[in-house]
Formats: C-alpha cells, sequence, structure tokens
C-alpha cells in the first residue's frame, strides 16, 4: 500500500491511538499536554513516516541506528524529533549522539561516556532515558535497578547528554494488567532516586507502555508512550536469505 491510501489509514490509526491516550490521562486525572506519542518506524518505509507526519506527528522513534541514520536524513526538511528507543551498541554511540534528539536505552557507565563524548565531538545534546530490565530477563537489556543511582549521577556529570528519566520494556504478556506491575516499579524507582538527591527535573520523564498497554502505562505515570503496530500495522517478517 501507498500513496494516498496509505497516508488516509496511518492518519486514521493515529487519531485512534491519540484518543486512546487522551481517554487514559483522563481518566488518570491527567492532561493529554502530559503525554508524548512516539510513532515507532522501526521495519517501515520512509513514505510510512511521511505519512504520520502529514498527520501531525512529529515524534518518531528507531531501534537500530542505521535505519534510523537514513530516516532522519530522508526527513530532515520536516523538522522531526527522533528518538532511539533500541538497545546501542558501543560502537556506533558516537553516530547515535550526533543524529538522535533522545537516547532512550543508556544502560551502562561506559555506553554513557561514548554517547557523552560523541555528543560533544558533534555539537549535540542528546536527551537521555536510563534504560531498567526490572524483570532481570536474560533476553532484555537494561541496568539493574540496584545500579541506576550510579548511572544516574555520572549521567549528571556529563558534559553534554542531558538526564531525562527512566525507560523500561515489561516482559511480554498478552494481558496489559500484567505490564501494571512494572511500570509501576519504575515509577517507584524514579521516586525512590529524587528521595536519595537525584534531582527531580532530572527524571520527569518516564518511558513506558506500546500498542497493546499503554492505556495501563498512562494510567501508572507514562509521558513518553511509543506506539508502532497501532499507528502503522503489522510489522512485515524478517527476509530470510534463500
Amino acid at each position: 500500500m501507498s500513496g494516498p491510501a496509505l497516508d488516509a489509514d496511518i492518519a486514521h490509526n493515529l487519531a485512534a491511538v491519540r484518543r486512546r491516550l487522551e481517554g487514559a490521562a483522563v481518566r488518570a486525572n491527567r492532561g493529554p499536554d502530559s503525554l508524548r506519542l512516539i510513532a515507532v518506524s522501526k521495519t517501515f518505509p520512509v513514505e510510512a513516516v511521511f505519512a504520520a507526519a502529514g498527520a501531525g506527528q512529529r515524534d518518531f522513534g528507531e531501534n537500530r541506528v542505521q535505519e534510523g541514520l537514513d530516516k532522519v536524513a530522508a526527513t530532515a526538511a520536516f523538522g522531526l524529533t527522533w528518538h532511539l528507543i533500541g538497545h546501542l551498541q558501543s560502537n556506533k554511540a558516537k553516530k547515535a549522539a550526533a543524529a538522535f534528539h533522545w537516547i532512550h536505552s543508556i544502560d551502562s557507565i561506559d555506553l554513557l561516556q561514548k554517547v557523552d563524548a560523541g555528543a560533544v565531538d558533534a555539537g549535540t545534546r542528546p536527551q537521555i532515558l536510563l534504560q531498567v530490565d526490572l524483570a532481570e530477563e536474560a533476553t532484555k537489556f537494561g541496568a539493574k535497578r540496584n545500579d541506576v543511582e550510579e548511572l544516574a549521577r555520572a549521567a549528571l556529570a556529563c558534559q553534554a547528554v542531558e538526564l531525562r528519566g527512566l525507560m523500561t520494556v515489561p516482559p511480554i504478556a498478552e494481558d496489559p494488567e500484567e505490564a501494571r506491575t512494572w511500570f509501576r516499579e519504575l515509577r517507584d524507582l524514579r521516586d525512590s532516586l529524587v528521595a536519595r538527591g537525584v534531582p527531580a527535573t532530572s527524571l520527569t520523564e518516564l518511558s513506558m507502555g506500546m500498542s497493546h498497554d499503554c492505556e495501563v502505562a498512562v494510567d501508572e505515570g507514562a509521558t513518553l508512550v511509543r506506539v508502532g503496530t497501532a499507528i502503522f500495522g503489522r510489522r512485515p517478517p524478517p527476509v530470510v536469505p534463500a
């Protein structure tokens, strides 16, 4: 699908997601302006980004650095805000720091320092979030909760990056309510860090919630919600070489 049909589908889906988030915000006694929707365009062509941007979307998320760099370059005229939400390898930290406005996946002091050095070299000021692996899943990236305070204080000492909050990816579950515990734990971790002296102004953002559980995330305090499938549709299966 391409052209007007793609534009109409994505505009329709975006409107539906925004209604879901606005409804969740109202139920949580929050203003809709307390949320930022990130349209996760990973694996979708840049035409899908054009369609979403045409429908008023301004924040986009990518999992892989190179795919993100290509889309950042292709959409430069649109004035979009790009978020790197996937795992960041240290050898790509410099490129990420130069191109992405937000990096959600800082999970070690080594990676933090490489991103900061890359930002200094590029003259950029990326906003960063500390990714926390609350469930300690072997297949997930993220700092352990007991290491987050040290990581936060190291971020505060950096030259270029700006610490803005925390991010988590909960265990996969069919029932959105099963994610509530993890969202609540991330919020509680943020509050405990503030109580221990980490500036509240550096921990205002909680990146959590995706297509199937975004309402629960909003209820538990999410400020950045990462939605892909509900906007762009099901992702195509990976191409297997013959």
